[in-house]
């Protein structure tokens, strides 16, 4: 089923086409990106919840270039008043935007193009009470499953998204639905409470909903097991991670750190690293709204570059880095379409989109195998790195053991790992054929600015400090 451009949005392209017209006759360049996101989030756990979605919003940016960089106006609404706002605006502030970097202007290519998404269950097709009965017999069928069940969460959110942009040179339009949905086993025996999850998420429909089904037994079992696990001795191991570990390593170690505004700003040590040699020669990382299917993926970005397939590291050297349009014009570079702003009320930053290692050519048997000592490490908490200073620190909820190349029954959780990334990276010794992307989650520049991503990859060997 093809997704359909939001009414709102279309019927305001007329007035927007004769908005641009207007400013253009006194600026050199004239843009307006207009989003309509809308959505609803699910929970059914001891209680039923029914909310928004924290990313819908409706409204309207409005980019000029005031003859030294870019002056930009968010709106709610927006009619022919907006012209008006906008002239009396930059000229009181033109003193005050000298004090600002200066910026070249932008030189668009013509360009038109409308993406319609495809889903199998558009989620409007599904009424709200039929998916709560869906998410509550999950969770019915999870206590069942076990005794030790001490609560069990499942969630699931829909999201529709309607972009424009318009420009002296450009008409674009995108429209398509992406969902999440999350499964969580809180498990319990005598003193001690393990957790484990399961997620989902594509530019999928309601059929995602069905797709949960499959993880319930897997997510309590999960959680049972982790009763029993042990603290890990700390030190360094020869570990291997599985696809959401290894996509939060490369998310991390160099997808913030490529983020080619920190490059402006002086703040990312990558810049001095292009054309030369960060990881192992097995590695080849990407980052962009094409390079994959998933949750970040989109047409356009939000300052009307069309999305693309960006390869980070190639073969172990640094090759390029993400950035947004203006960066890449002080930069000298060409965007990559990776200019992302939260809502329209904010600014667009560089940002990551899919971000993950190639698969390679070994089979995850032939890499456990080949390990003496170590871990198979699987499910990420969180991460964290330093792009000034490359380092990194990734909370993994549990390992297993491996030892003599065999699985053991040992589990040890949870676990930090840490190191300088150049260290890591080319510590690769072994990838996996496998290729898994997951979207559940969000990532902030620093402690904001969030938008929706999607990291992933192969199973990789490497050797890693654990605590």
């Amino acid at each position: 089923m093809k997704v359909k451009l939001s009414k709102f949005l279309e019927e305001k392209i007329p007035d927007l086409e004769k908005i641009v017209e207007k400013l253009s006759q006194k600026y050199r360049y004239v843009s307006i990106l207009g989003n309509d996101v809308r959505g609803k989030r699910y929970l059914v756990t001891e209680d039923i919840k029914i909310t928004d979605s924290n990313w819908n919003e409706r409204g309207f940016v409005v980019r000029v270039y005031n003859g030294l960089n870019y002056s930009e106006y968010s709106f709610d609404e927006i009619d022919d008043s907006v012209v008006d706002f906008v002239n009396e605006r930059v000229v009181g502030e033109l003193e005050k935007f000298k004090s600002v970097l200066e910026s070249p202007l932008i030189e668009e290519e013509k360009e038109n193009g409308t993406f319609e998404g495809e889903v199998e269950i558009l989620p409007e097709e599904i009424d709200a009470g039929k998916k709560i009965k869906i998410l509550s017999s999950l969770r019915d069928r999870a206590y069942s499953i076990s005794n030790s069940l001490a609560n069990f969460w499942a969630i699931y959110e829909e999201v529709n998204v309607s972009k424009i942009f318009l420009s002296g040179q450009k008409h674009l339009s995108q429209s398509y639905v992406w969902t999440q949905g999350y499964l969580q086993a809180i498990a319990r025996r005598d003193e001690k409470t393990k957790y484990s999850y399961e997620g989902y998420s594509g530019m999928k429909g309601a059929e995602i909903l069905y797709e949960m089904e499959k993880g319930v037994e897997k997510v309590v079992r999960e959680a049972e097991s982790l009763i029993d696990s042990t603290s890990i001795e700390p030190g360094e191991y020869d570990v291997i991670c599985s696809p959401d570990v290894s996509g939060v390593i490369a998310h991390e170690a160099f997808g913030h750190g490529v983020e080619m505004d920190m490059f402006v700003k002086g703040r990312a040590k990558a810049v001095e690293y292009l054309g030369r040699e960060v990881a192992s020669k097995l590695v080849t990382m990407h980052d962009g709204a094409s390079a994959a299917k998933q949750v970040a993926s989109y047409f356009f970005d939000d300052e009307g570059v069309i999305g693309k397939d960006t390869v980070v590291i190639e073969k172990g050297i640094l090759k390029s880095g993400i950035s947004d349009l203006i960066s890449s014009l002080r930069l000298g570079t060409r965007p990559t379409g990776n200019g992302r702003r939260e809502s329209f009320e904010r600014k667009a930053y560089s940002r990551m989109t899919n971000t993950f290692f190639e698969p390679g050519n070994d089979s995850l048997e032939e890499m456990i195998s080949s390990i003496k000592d170590g871990y198979l490490l699987e499910k990420v908490s969180s991460g964290m790195e330093d792009p000034k200073n490359w380092g990194i620190q990734c909370w993994i909820l549990y390992g297993r053991e491996i030892k003599d190349g065999h699985l053991t029954d040992r589990i040890v959780s949870p676990i930090l790992m840490t190191g300088y990334v150049p260290d890591l990276l080319k510590s690769i010794s072994m990838v996996s054929k496998d290729l898994e992307l997951s979207g559940t989650g969000a990532c902030g520049k620093g402690h904001k600015e969030f938008v929706k991503v999607s990291s992933g990859g192969p199973y990789i060997k490497a050797r890693a400090r654990l605590g």
